[in-house]
């Protein structure tokens, strides 16, 4: 009897470093769940991709959205292997502390920390069933405190509280979550995909999306020797 396909769900993955990750593990044999806030957009992904690949309604900004396409999977398929929390926002009037708008960051946070979390906690009950489940959170290494504070960092002139802040908020979930599932066969762990051309920075990054993709992937499909509660770019550990 044939293995039975791991159940892969990507939020944010009708463009960028998401489109790319979905693309990577349907090719590895994943059955993906093509996560996106337009439908319509999702669809039209979908269709340039490979294998399973069907899309589902997933919108940070609306937690009911988490909660029926949890339903969803759980009523086709019992179970989720994957859960990649890769939405995320910026906001152009984000910036340094003294001038930072303070709507900015609470629409960023909204987005990469709130969002994240009320999808993580509506797709936990199906991770739990998984045989060998991974959440990867798509972090960045500018919220890493220790880079952030290093002046021979190449990006420690980048300073936009807002998004910095929301991604170090989301490493302590990770570590937090980690450590309340290190009994279970979940692994969780964060992701930086290093400065990648996207639409997040109007493709001003130098890698590819296929390098951004690279640590994503591999913690999504690590098996049970794999690393819980780290923090991973391509090449490496990356300072909390």
């Amino acid at each position: 009897m044939a293995e039975k396909a791991k159940i892969a769900l990507i939020t944010g993955a009708n463009k960028g470093i998401g489109f790319e990750v979905s693309k990577q593990l349907a090719d590895k044999g994943y059955t993906v769940l093509l996560g996106a806030r337009d439908v319509t957009l999702g669809e039209a992904a979908a269709a340039k991709l490979q294998g399973d690949v069907s899309v589902i309604h997933i919108d940070l900004a609306s937690p009911e959205t988490s909660i029926a396409a949890a339903k969803e999977i759980e009523s086709k398929y019992g179970v989720l292997d994957v859960l990649v929390n890769n939405a995320g926002t910026v906001d152009w009037t984000d910036g340094p502390p003294s001038i930072t708008k303070i709507d900015a960051i609470r629409k960023i946070f909204d987005t990469n920390f709130f969002g994240t979390i009320e999808v993580t906690q509506a797709f936990l009950p199906l991770l739990k069933k998984s045989t060998g489940g991974a959440i990867v959170n798509v972090s960045s290494g500018l919220g890493s405190l220790q880079q952030n504070g290093d002046p021979e960092w190449p990006y420690v002139q980048f300073k936009a509280l807002g998004y910095c802040s929301s991604k170090a908020a989301l490493n302590m979930m990770t570590v937090q979550l980690a450590w309340e599932l290190r009994d279970t066969p979940i692994k969780v762990n964060s992701a930086d995909p290093g400065y990648t051309a996207t639409d997040l920075n109007n493709h001003g990054g130098p890698q590819t999306v296929e390098e951004g993709s690279e640590a994503i992937v591999r913690l999504a499909t690590l098996d049970a020797s794999g690393p819980n509660g780290s923090f991973y770019d391509r090449n490496g550990v990356v300072p909390w």
